[in-house]
C-alpha cells in the first residue's frame, strides 16, 4: 500500500534529500510500507532508499533513531482497526446516546497496543500479523479475560475468540513480552475459571510479565445487555485471595508477583491497599493497579520534605466517589502540617453514567457544576484530577469545557496531574 506524504519537516533528512509533500511513499530499502509500524521498523538504518512512485531518493541520518521527517494524514497512515467483538462487559456498549461520535469507536488494533499501550483481544489478527509482531519484536498488551476457549467465545460473543488464544503461546515462544488483563465478571470468569486463567498465564512467565485483574463496571445504560452482578465485599475478597495465591507463588519463584488485583478489588473487599513496593515496576498502572498506593505513599514522602507554614489557604478538591476517602486522608495529613489550610473534599456522584460508576476519570462537567453549585463555599479554587478531561483538550466527556465549569462555579477549576507532588503544589500554591 503506497502512502501519500502530507508534509515534510523542514531541515529533516528527508527535506535535505529533496522529498516533497504530495509524493507517495511505496517502500523503504525494498520493504513495502503499509502503516506506521512498517515505517518505523524499516526507517531504523542510517542510509535509506525511499521508493517514491515517480522516483527513488537516498536519505542519510546522523543516528539510527533520528526521524527522517515524513508526515502522513493519520498517525497510523491508514484507518484504525475496529473491534469485531460484542463483549458482555464492554463499556462502550454502555455509553448513553448523543455523545461525540469518536467515543463510540471500539478499536482492537495491535499497532496501537505497541504504540500507545492499548489492549487487544487478538480476534482481529491473522497468522501474518503475529509473524510481523515477532519479526519486529513488538511487545503488546492482551485482553485475555479467560483461557477457557468456549467461555472466551461466550464472553466476547465472537466464534473465533477461543481459537486465537493460541497466538499468546506463539508470541511467547517468539520472544514477545505481554501485559495481560482480565476483566472479572461475577459468575463468568471468576472462581475456578480465574484460577485456571492465572495458572495458564503465569506458566508463560517471563513472556507474560504482568497480569491485571480488574472488576467489571456497569453504567445505567445496560438495557438489552447480559445481566452481570457487580462485585460485593465477598466476591471481591475471594478474587483477591485467588490472585494473591498466584502472586505469592510467583514472587517466591521469580522475585515478581506478576498477577495483581486492581485497586478497586481491594477497596470493595474492604482490604488495606498494599505499599508501593508490592507493585514492582507498576506495569499495570494505567489499568488502575497501584494508583492508590503510588499516590498515597508518594504524597506522604513528598509532604515530609516540605517546610511547614501557616499561610491561609481554602479550596475544594472534587474527585470520584472511589478516590474520595483517600484524598480526604491525605488532605487531613497536609492540613495537620500546614495549619492555615482548609480543604473540602467533595465526592462527585456520577449521575451521567449512573452511580455505580465511581472512578474520577468518568466524571462529567455537568455533574461537577450541579453538585458543587450547592456545596457551599468552594474557597479560592477547585482542584480536579486531570484524568477527567480529554487527553489533548480541556473538555469533559459531556463536551462541557473546563472554562464553562469555572464560570458556572465562580472560581478557577484547576486540573491536577497524577504525580503526588503536583497535588501538593496545587494545594499549597498561595498565589491562587
Amino acid at each position: 500500500m503506497a502512502v501519500v506524504i502530507t508534509s515534510v519537516t523542514p531541515k529533516s533528512p528527508a527535506a535535505k534529500a529533496g522529498v516533497k509533500a504530495g509524493e507517495t511513499l511505496a517502500a523503504i530499502n525494498g520493504h513495502e510500507i503499509n502503516d506506521a509500524l512498517d515505517y518505523g521498523f524499516y526507517c531504523y538504518e542510517r542510509t535509506l532508499t525511499l521508493d517514491l512512485v515517480t522516483r527513488t531518493v537516498k536519505v542519510r541520518k546522523k543516528d539510527d533513531y533520528d526521524d527522517i521527517g515524513l508526515n502522513f494524514e493519520t498517525y497510523l497512515m491508514d484507518k484504525k482497526h475496529s473491534c469485531h467483538n460484542k463483549c458482555i462487559f464492554c463499556f462502550i456498549d454502555q455509553l448513553p446516546p448523543n455523545m461525540r461520535e469518536t467515543l463510540y469507536f471500539k478499536d482492537d488494533d495491535s499497532r496501537l497496543s505497541f504504540l500507545q499501550g492499548s489492549y487487544i483481544t487478538l480476534t482481529n489478527m491473522t497468522e501474518s500479523d503475529i509473524e510481523r509482531i515477532i519479526k519486529m519484536k513488538l511487545n503488546v498488551n492482551v485482553s485475555v479475560h479467560t483461557t477457557d476457549p468456549e467461555l472466551r467465545k461466550k464472553m466476547l460473543c465472537n466464534r473465533f475468540a477461543g481459537d486465537v488464544l493460541r497466538y499468546i503461546k506463539q508470541m511467547a515462544d517468539g520472544g514477545i513480552t505481554m501485559n495481560c488483563q482480565i476483566v472479572l465478571c461475577r459468575g463468568y470468569n471468576d472462581g475456578e475459571k480465574l484460577s485456571q486463567t492465572l495458572s495458564d498465564l503465569t506458566a508463560l512467565y517471563p513472556a507474560v510479565q504482568s497480569i491485571a485483574v480488574v472488576p467489571f463496571g456497569a453504567t445505567r445504560y445496560r438495557e438489552g445487555l447480559p445481566q452481570i452482578a457487580l462485585h460485593d465485599a465477598k466476591s471481591a475478597g475471594d478474587a483477591v485471595d485467588i490472585i494473591e495465591s498466584f502472586a505469592e507463588k510467583m514472587l517466591a519463584e521469580h522475585g515478581e508477583r506478576v498477577a495483581y488485583p486492581a485497586d478497586e478489588l481491594f477497596i470493595t473487599a474492604g482490604r488495606e491497599l498494599p505499599p508501593s513496593e508490592y507493585y514492582g515496576s507498576f506495569d499495570q498502572y494505567e489499568n488502575g493497579v497501584g494508583m492508590w498506593s503510588y499516590l498515597r505513599d508518594g504524597f506522604i514522602e513528598e509532604l515530609n520534605e516540605r517546610e511547614a507554614d501557616d499561610l491561609p489557604r481554602k479550596l475544594t478538591i472534587a474527585t470520584g466517589v472511589l478516590a474520595a476517602p483517600l484524598i480526604e486522608q491525605l488532605s487531613e495529613r497536609l492540613c495537620t502540617k500546614f495549619t492555615g489550610c482548609g480543604i473540602k473534599v467533595n465526592a462527585i456522584k456520577n449521575r451521567f453514567f449512573g452511580e455505580t460508576v465511581t472512578v474520577a476519570g468518568l466524571t462529567t462537567g455537568n455533574d461537577l457544576i450541579d453538585q458543587l453549585s450547592s456545596a457551599g463555599d468552594l474557597g479560592s479554587r477547585v482542584l480536579i484530577p486531570k484524568a477527567m478531561l480529554k487527553a489533548d483538550e480541556d473538555i469533559f466527556l459531556d463536551d462541557v469545557t473546563l472554562e464553562q465549569v469555572g464560570q458556572a462555579l465562580g472560581v478557577p477549576v484547576i486540573p491536577v496531574g497524577e504525580e503526588p507532588y503536583e497535588l501538593i503544589d496545587a494545594i499549597l500554591d498561595a498565589e491562587m
